[in-house]
C-alpha cells in the first residue's frame, strides 16, 4: 500500500534517522502492507528539484543536499586532524582490492601497516572488518563501508577513479602488486612509508 500517509511516515523516518536506511530496515519500521519501493519513488520524484534530494548509496537511502548547491554551502575552517599519507594509501588499497587482509595490504605498500592506521580509518567509519579468509590462520579481511561512499560522493565502488587517473598521481608503477589477488594487477606498488599529508590520494578520491 502506497498512500499519502505511508509516504509521509517514510519521509519522517528518513529525516529522523542518523544513518542511511536499507529497504529491510524501512520494512521493519513501517506497516507490513506498505509499498516501500513505491513510497521511495514518490519521495525521490518529489524532492528531485528541491534543495535536498533522496539518494541511494550502496543499497541504503538518505536525504542529501542537492549537488548543484554544494558551492553555496561550503564553509571553510581549519581541520583539527588529518589522516596521514599512510592512512590514505591504506584506504585506497582497501577500496580497490577488498576484501583484503592486513598482510596483503603490507605486500602492496611494501611496509608494515601499523595498527593505528587501521584504527584511524575505522574511527572515520570508512572501513570495517570483513569475513575471515578461508586459508591457514583464517586472517581477517577489511572492506569499505557505505560511510566511505557517502564521504566521497560515490554511488558505488564502480565510480572509483580508473587506473589511468591513479597513474597520473604517481602512485602506480610497472611492478606487479598482490600475487594473492590476481584480478587486481599493477595497483599501488612500491609506495614507501610516509606520514606526510595525504594530498595525492585524497585529491584523486575527492575529484571524482
Amino acid at each position: 500500500m502506497t498512500d499519502i500517509s505511508s509516504i509521509r511516515v517514510l519521509e519522517a523516518l528518513l529525516f529522523a534517522s542518523a544513518e542511511p536506511l536499507s529497504v529491510k530496515e524501512m520494512h521493519e519500521r513501517m506497516p507490513a502492507e506498505t509499498d516501500i519501493g513505491g513510497a521511495l519513488l514518490a519521495l525521490e520524484q518529489h524532492y528531485k528539484e528541491r534543495g535536498v534530494q533522496l539518494v541511494e548509496r550502496d543499497g541504503r537511502w538518505a536525504f542529501r543536499t542537492a549537488p548543484d548547491l554544494a558551492e553555496s554551502l561550503v564553509l571553510e575552517k581549519s581541520a583539527e586532524r588529518r589522516l596521514s599519507r599512510a592512512a590514505m594509501e591504506t584506504l585506497a588499497i582497501i577500496a580497490y582490492h577488498q576484501p583484503i587482509t592486513r598482510a596483503e595490504i603490507e605486500n602492496v605498500r611494501g611496509v608494515a601497516t601499523h595498527k593505528g592506521t587501521l584504527d584511524a580509518l575505522m574511527e572515520e567509519g570508512w572501513i570495517k572488518p570483513g569475513r575471515r579468509r578461508e586459508s591457514p590462520g583464517r586472517p581477517l579481511t577489511w572492506v569499505t563501508t557505505p560511510v566511505f561512499l557517502d564521504a566521497f560522493s560515490l554511488e558505488s565502488l564502480s565510480d572509483l577513479p580508473g587506473i589511468e587517473d591513479l597513474k597520473a598521481t604517481g602512485l602506480l608503477d610497472t611492478r606487479p602488486a598482490i600475487e594473492a589477488i590476481p584480478t587486481s594487477p599493477d595497483l599501488f606498488t612500491g609506495i614507501e612509508e610516509s606520514e606526510a599529508e595525504p594530498q595525492e590520494v585524497e585529491d584523486v578520491l575527492q575529484d571524482i
